[in-house]
């Protein structure tokens, strides 16, 4: 699989808007002038088929139509967003990337390096003569892993038509989202519209000014948006559908938004790096029970985990053993409730505090304390306990000035009857900063 479908959509779309930056806009036509543009540089730069590259920028017309045109000349691409920058000599050593090309709309600067990248994974794909894609996992339960996939089955699942829609790109190039978005606006005609920064009011001005219809993002961004007030003096009417993933949605924060929200559809959805991103059907706006799959997908429930077998699967770790059993089914580690066809996503099994043989998921706690006036932000985390062995631990941003002393009080009373006892925080922390990371998903785990 080439980009070719791609570029058939270009040409017949050739008028028509396809990337919004601020004021910046580029039609199909003109993405397509500098796909070929980046096809006569890399020529030129003698970049061959098979080399590893990195491309060190955030969305822009300039880094789509480059990543488009590495896809046709079968590289293998590692996107590294500007979030990304601490981790950037990490992320290289790993990928062991041969040239480094740093984009901006009006600069291109190119970098050699002296690696010679030698890994079985990069040979197998070098004998498909196929495009590859190296991503890096968050590292919110631990290490980042290398996750390397075959760039044309990721493409296979783009070419059956779907709805053409006008759409923020909110998630990174280098994030599975974000690759998702991108490749779903651009293959069915919609318009990927990029905010100037990723905080409540950037995202509402640009749903405003260019009439967004999909928002894409994580629980923790619609927490903040909805503590920020920025929607109230702008009109997101244009907007049908936000949807959510990356991390478990607490229920309190579905309430408050599909109620500041009540004419835009909430949909669940769900994916891993891993595996790409599942179709989902939430049960409806309000609940979190959601059917995941889709026709590239199986999915099985093993003590209480769901698995998942993908077409569009990588094809292994660069830096860790394969996680895939015998079948090709992959252990997502996410603890899952069953109602039939239908599914809630309780938590990663890695993060489930054992406290004295009971379980608690983070999610629920944090559900309840984000309820609390005052509460901007919280996460929760397993302590270590002489007598239970774990003890429920939470870090919690306010917008009071309350001391720790009252702030205790004042939760552990909302929390009674709320919680059972063994789920009601011991050890409380107030911080001043988000518990979020770049891709705005809660960082739980603590040295």
């Amino acid at each position: 699989m080439t980009v070719q479908f791609l570029l058939d959509k270009m040409s017949e779309l050739e008028t028509q808007e396809a990337v919004a930056v601020g004021n910046n806009i580029i039609t199909y036509g003109e993405l397509r002038e500098k796909y070929h543009n980046w096809l006569g540089w890399i020529a030129k730069e003698k970049i061959r088929p098979g080399e590893v590259v990195s491309i060190k920028s955030d969305y822009c017309a300039e880094s789509i139509s480059l990543f488009l045109a590495l896809t046709h000349n079968r590289n293998i691409i590692v996107p590294l967003s500007n979030d990304s920058k601490a981790h950037f000599e990490t992320f290289c050593e790993i990928a062991q990337n041969q040239y480094d090309i740093i984009v901006s709309e009006n600069d291109t600067q190119l970098i050699r390096t002296n690696n010679q990248p030698s890994h079985p994974l990069y040979d197998v794909l070098r004998e498909k003569n196929h495009p590859g894609l190296v991503l890096f996992s968050s590292g919110s339960t631990g290490k980042s892993k290398a996750i390397f996939h075959d760039l044309s089955q990721l493409l296979n699942k783009f070419t059956v038509p779907r709805k053409m829609m006008r759409t923020l790109a909110f998630l990174q190039f280098d994030h599975i989202g974000g690759v998702n978005t991108l490749l779903y606006t651009l293959a069915n005609g919609g318009t990927a519209v990029v905010p100037a920064h990723r905080t409540p009011e950037s995202v509402c001005l640009a749903i405003e000014k260019h009439k967004v219809e999909v928002l894409p993002t994580s629980p923790t961004f619609i927490n903040l948006l909805l503590l920020s007030g920025a929607a109230d003096n702008v009109d997101l009417s244009s907007l049908k559908l936000i949807t959510y993933g990356t991390e478990t949605m607490p229920d309190s924060t579905l309430t408050a938004i599909t109620t500041r929200f009540p004419q835009t559809k909430l949909l669940q959805t769900y994916g891993l790096s891993e595996v790409g991103i599942l179709r989902s059907k939430s049960r409806d706006s309000k609940s979190l029970w959601v059917k995941v799959g889709g026709a590239e997908f199986e999915t099985k429930i093993v003590d209480g985990r769901l698995w998942i077998k993908s077409e569009s699967a990588m094809l292994g770790y660069l830096n860790a053993p394969s996680p895939f059993d015998e079948d090709g089914f992959l252990d997502t580690g996410d603890q899952v409730e069953q109602d039939g066809e239908w599914l809630k996503i309780l938590g990663r099994q890695s993060e489930i505090i054992n406290v004295g043989g009971e379980k608690v998921y983070p999610a629920e706690v944090e559900s309840v304390v984000l309820e609390m006036p005052g509460v901007e932000d919280a996460a929760v985390y397993s302590s270590p306990h002489t007598i239970t062995g774990m003890i429920v631990a939470i870090e919690v941003k306010l917008s009071t000035d309350e001391t720790l002393t009252e702030f205790k009080v004042r939760l552990r009373r909302h929390c009674a009857g709320r919680l059972q006892a063994y789920k009601v925080p011991k050890k409380i922390s107030l911080i001043d900063n988000y518990t979020h990371n770049a891709r705005f998903k809660r960082m739980r785990k603590r040295s």
